[in-house]
């Protein structure tokens, strides 16, 4: 039987009430190593780009330092994730047609077009369009936005985010999909996957600024790049044509098809929707896809446990950025990614130096720095695809992406909050430093399904996500108020941008205060015979409870 999870009886155990914990975490080494990431030397630290080599170098090189083993490939520090890159070059053409009528479209400005199959030439000629409202299958949920259409030979026009995203009170169907709380099935990825299955030849996600949590910058930052794993069948798996198309532009669309955007929208909220043919609308493209199939790694490490070193507790972040691309407005190349993620590595080495002060854990902990978070999730999937079978006795995993460097608060912000019993636990670990949790501001904007974590909490292990973007933390100088201008200055101007780089005036002090919070709590697991559940309203208790047998 699995041991019940219970977060204040195991502090006590572990600490004793009311003790207070010296902080095992350097803001200053968080600094230093977020710095030296985000330097100029390591290009931006794109997947196979020529920074690759310095940043896993440097990570290795921090792991070894600290004595920990190997725990990547062949007993050593990485773990090989095949790839294949996939450019869409400029110089092609794309053009709707509307009742005879042509009209050019451009990249980046109008549309962000990609191919993640290993074909040189996309060639669409005259495809009909479709309106699919939210592009959702969802049975268990009594919803199905296809209603049988065949997607052959076709374009999908879909809706970012899910059905409840903008409800109101007057919708019948208001809070199936959990009201603002975006669901999986708000995710640019499901949709895209969903499409792949109903074999569309494509599809195109209407871009709505709050419906998508970021801006239009945002979706064309790649320029045309995008990444996949290798796959056995991507023409099975793969749409030949995915990517993104102006509100704007969508609703000219529309009206030129004879149909109302809004009103489409609003009966998209209902169950009873069924797609809409554009009627006298085709859409056509001829581009060029360059294909480069190339081997990214993961870093690995481990600190094994002296007791039950089957048992594990994951510490991840994502080591990549965006790498080199043209000129930005301001004469800038590299996008460095200092807080997105170089911070996030720096608590996962800080975090392992601290584990390395005290005495040997009785459970095994696991060190990751990932590839390819920002193509996909790609180097933490293809990690839990391979690590399948032992991530039934995976305890819980903590990552780090987007650290704030605004400085100390007195509270620690949850993404995706209401998930898993790892939440009690935290709220106890930061109630020993007079801090408190702060449930998701934003859970519409899906950030829960949108980092490494995801990869394994959908094979059902515990997660708790550190992500200082999904809203302001009330912090210790200037309140909430000045933890929300945070966010805002930082995912309008840098987030993705040449100008998220390390800079003297960042104060690491919060950052290193949410780490620790994650090292306590890790901790205290280490050395339990807890096992942390999801919640009974969770999408993953199910899949959690599968594997139940093999954690007696």
């Amino acid at each position: 039987m699995t041991r019940p999870f219970i977060a204040p009886v195991l502090s006590l155990l572990i600490f004793g009430a009311g003790s207070a914990q010296a902080q095992a975490i350097s803001a200053q080494r968080l600094s230093d190593i977020t710095r030296e990431l985000a330097s100029e030397p390591y290009a931006g630290r794109g997947p196979g780009g020529p920074g690759e080599p310095r940043t896993i170098d440097f990570i290795v090189s921090q792991f070894q330092a600290l004595g920990l083993k190997p725990a990547g490939d062949r007993g050593g520090w990485t773990q090989d994730v095949p790839l294949r890159r996939f450019q869409t070059e400029p110089g092609g053409t794309y053009t709707l047609t509307v009742n005879g009528r042509s009209t050019s479209l451009a990249t980046q400005k109008d549309l962000r077009i990609e191919t993640q199959r290993p074909v040189e030439r996309v060639a669409i000629r005259a495809a009909p369009m479709v309106f699919v409202g939210y592009g959702v299958t969802a049975p268990e949920r009594g919803w199905d936005d296809f209603k049988g259409v065949d997607l052959k030979g076709k374009i999908a026009i879909v809706l970012i985010n899910d059905p409840d995203f903008e409800a109101t009170s007057l919708d019948p169907v208001s809070g199936k999909f959990g009201g603002k709380a975006a669901t999986y099935y708000a995710r640019w990825v499901y949709k895209y996957e969903e499409a792949a299955r109903r074999g569309a030849l494509g599809m195109l996600i209407v871009h709505e600024t709050a419906g998508a949590a970021y801006g239009w910058n945002t979706v064309v930052a790649p320029n045309g790049e995008s990444f996949d794993v290798v796959r056995k069948d991507p023409a099975k798996d793969k749409l030949l044509l995915q990517g993104w198309i102006q509100r704007d532009l969508t609703v000219q669309l529309f009206k030129d098809a004879g149909l109302d955007f809004e009103a489409e929208k609003a009966r998209a909220r209902t169950a009873a929707f069924t797609p809409v043919p554009l009627k006298g609308t085709t859409f056509s493209a001829d581009y060029r896809n360059t294909v480069t199939q190339l081997k990214s790694q993961n870093v690995l490490a481990a600190l094994p446990g002296a007791k039950r070193p089957d048992e594990t507790i994951l510490y991840a972040a994502h080591w990549d950025a965006y790498g080199v691309d043209p000129a930005d407005p301001t004469g800038k190349t590299i996008r460095p990614g200092a807080v997105d993620d170089a911070v996030g590595v720096a608590g996962v080495i800080e975090t392992a130096r601290a584990f390395k002060a005290g005495p040997p854990p009785e459970r095994t902990i696991l060190f990751a720095a990932w590839t390819a978070e920002e193509r996909g999730l790609l180097g933490s999937e293809y990690y839990a695809q391979q690590a399948e079978a032992s991530l039934a006795k995976m305890v819980a995993n903590y990552t780090f992406d987007v650290l704030q460097t605004a400085g100390p608060a007195k509270d620690v912000v949850l993404v995706g909050s209401g998930q898993n019993e790892l939440e009690a636990h935290l709220a106890g670990v930061a109630a020993r430093h007079g801090r408190t949790i702060t449930p998701d501001p934003r859970p519409e904007r899906a950030l829960f399904y949108r980092a490494d974590h995801f990869s394994v909490a959908k094979r059902g292990v515990p997660t708790v996500l550190f992500m200082g973007m999904s809203g302001g933390a009330d912090l210790v100088s200037g309140g909430k108020a000045a933890g929300d201008k945070w966010v805002e200055d930082y995912t309008a101007r840098c987030y993705h941008q040449t100008c998220d780089v390390w800079a003297a005036d960042q104060d690491y002090r919060g950052a290193a205060d949410d780490v620790n919070l994650a090292f306590e709590a890790g901790r205290d697991l280490a050395n339990s015979t807890a096992w942390p559940d999801w919640n009974a309203s969770s999408e993953f208790k199910p899949v959690r409870a599968a594997s139940a047998g093999r954690r007696r």
